[in-house]
C-alpha cells in the first residue's frame, strides 16, 4: 500500500504551518476571512507557479480535477474563481515576502559550498523589467504606451540564492533602490555599471564593502599606478587611478582599480572598475564574469515560472505573484540541494509539473526520477493452481 502523500503535498510539508500561521497573524491577513483560508490561497498559487497554471480557471480546476488528492495539501476543497481572485486583491502581499524569508532560511541552513577561496560574501545586484499591457496595468507607469515592474533583486553567490527582493514601478532607476541596502563588512557587490554612482561607491569604501562594477566609457580619470599583469592570462592591463572629473572628483575621492580584461567569447576588452586593491586581476575577472549568474537566475525565473502573464491586474495580486514566484525558485533550489541526481532547474521545474499529483516518495523520485518504483501488492494474487 502506498504510504505516501502525493509530491505537491510533500513539498508544502517542507512549510512549517505553525510558523505560517504565525506570520499570518502578524500581517492580519485573515481578518474578516470566511471560510477560505491564507493556506488555501497559499496552495492554490504555488500550484499555478509550479503547475504552470496560466489563469484562475486553470488553478482552480486544475486543484479541482485530482479526485480527491487535495486532502494531502491541507485543504478542504478547491477554490472557487471570485473567492481566489478576492483573496489576491484584497489580502497583503507582505504575507507572502515573509514567507519567502521563512523558505531562505532553510535554504541558507544546508551548508552551500563557495565557488571562490576567499571568505568574503559575494554578491550580484540587478533588475530585470516585467512588462505589462498598461490599460490593464494602468497604475504600472513606465513609459506612456507601456506599462511595467521592475524586479530588483541581490544574488547571494553562496547557492546563488536569492537574499533580497524589492519590487517597484518601471520607470524606478535602480541606483535608488541600491542606496537603500546595507551589507556586512567586507561584502563584495558586483554590478553593471547602471549601478555607477560614485557617492554610493564612497559610502560603501566608508563602510568596508567592495564593489566590481565595469567602468563607464566618459570616465575621467588619472593613472597613479601601472601594476604587472599575470602571464598567459586575459588580463590586458591592472592600474591604479584616480577620478579626475568635476563632480566624480569630489563623490570618490578615493584611489580605485581599473582593469582591463579581455573577453574571449564575445572578443572585446572589458574595463572593470573597483575599490579592491589586494586581489590578483584574475580574481577581479573571475568576479565580475560569475555576475552572470543573475542573468541565469532571471531566465529560469522568467522561462520556468508565471511571472510574465498574470491571473490579477490589481498591484497586490500582481506582488503576490512574483514573491509565490520567488518561494517556488527557493523550493527547486531545495530540492536540487537535496538530491543526489543531477537536476538543472528548468528540468526540475519541467518534470515536478508532471508528478504533482503522484504518489511517490518525493525524495526517492528526486534522486532516481526515471525508475520505475517498486509495486507492492496491497492484496495477495489468487494461483490458479489445480486447476
Amino acid at each position: 500500500m502506498n504510504k505516501f502523500s502525493n509530491i505537491f503535498g510533500q513539498i508544502l510539508q517542507i512549510f512549517s504551518r505553525s510558523e505560517f500561521y504565525r506570520v499570518v497573524k502578524e500581517t492580519g491577513a485573515e481578518k474578516g476571512a470566511k471560510g477560505f483560508t491564507c493556506w488555501q490561497q497559499f496552495v492554490g498559487m504555488l500550484f499555478c507557479q509550479l503547475g504552470q497554471a496560466h489563469s484562475l480557471r486553470e488553478i482552480c480546476g486544475g486543484l479541482a480535477s485530482c479526485l480527491g488528492k487535495v486532502k494531502h495539501l491541507g485543504i478542504d476543497k478547491s477554490p472557487n474563481r471570485s473567492t481566489l481572485s478576492y483573496a489576491n486583491e484584497h489580502r497583503p502581499w507582505q504575507l507572502y515576502q515573509k514567507t519567502f524569508y521563512q523558505m531562505l532560511g532553510k535554504c541558507q541552513g544546508m551548508g552551500l559550498k563557495k565557488k571562490f577561496r576567499f571568505r568574503n560574501k559575494l554578491f550580484s545586484l540587478d533588475a530585470t523589467l516585467i512588462e505589462l499591457c498598461v490599460s490593464l496595468f494602468d497604475w504600472a507607469k513606465y513609459r506612456t504606451t507601456k506599462g511595467a515592474v521592475k524586479l530588483h533583486l541581490l544574488l547571494d553567490h553562496d547557492g546563488y540564492l536569492p537574499v533580497f527582493a524589492h519590487v517597484t514601478e518601471g520607470k524606478v532607476h535602480e541606483v535608488n533602490i541600491a542606496k537603500g541596502l546595507q551589507f556586512p563588512s567586507g561584502s563584495i557587490v558586483v554590478m553593471d555599471r547602471g549601478y555607477v554612482d560614485y557617492e554610493m561607491f564612497r559610502l560603501w569604501a566608508s563602510e568596508g564593502v567592495y564593489f566590481v562594477t565595469r567602468l563607464k566609457d566618459n570616465a575621467d580619470f588619472s593613472i597613479v599606478e601601472e601594476r604587472s599583469v599575470p602571464e598567459r592570462r586575459n588580463i590586458l592591463k591592472d592600474q591604479i587611478i584616480r577620478l579626475e572629473g568635476f563632480y566624480s572628483k569630489q563623490k570618490c575621492p578615493d584611489l580605485l582599480r581599473r582593469i582591463e580584461v579581455w573577453d574571449a567569447d564575445n572578443e572585446q576588452v572589458i574595463v572593470l572598475l573597483t575599490n579592491h586593491l589586494s586581489f590578483g586581476a584574475t580574481t577581479i575577472g573571475a568576479i565580475y564574469k560569475d555576475r552572470w549568474q543573475i542573468e541565469i537566475f532571471f531566465k529560469i525565473l522568467k522561462q520556468n515560472l508565471k511571472i510574465k502573464t498574470f491571473v490579477g491586474t490589481s498591484p497586490n495580486a500582481l506582488l503576490i505573484q512574483i514573491w509565490t514566484a520567488l518561494i517556488a525558485i527557493l523550493i527547486l533550489k531545495y530540492l536540487k540541494f537535496r538530491s543526489t541526481f543531477g537536476w538543472s532547474l528548468s528540468n526540475l521545474v519541467a518534470m515536478l509539473r508532471y508528478n504533482l499529483f503522484a504518489y511517490r516518495d518525493l525524495w526517492g523520485w528526486l534522486n532516481s526520477p526515471f525508475e520505475t518504483p517498486p509495486f507492492v501488492p496491497e492484496f495477495q494474487q489468487l494461483t490458479l493452481e489445480g486447476i
